[in-house]
């Protein structure tokens, strides 16, 4: 969740890092970051519905 809130816009620092490292316009980091931040939810919701997947602990004899 911390890097979800680094990377998600209005203020968003991660943003100006990478624009500033790519020497680009920021809505074209924000649109290339759209896709990462969907799938950062969708990891959220699924340990959030299914709390299983995070606390899985395998056992081995």
């Amino acid at each position: 969740m911390i890097e979800c809130a680094l990377i998600t816009p209005p203020v968003g620092l991660n943003l100006f890092v990478i624009q500033a490292v790519a020497g680009g316009k920021v809505m074209d980091v924000v649109r290339g970051v759209w896709p990462f931040i969907i799938m950062m939810f969708i990891c959220l919701l699924l340990v959030y519905f299914f709390p299983i997947v995070a606390l899985y602990l395998p056992f081995y004899l």
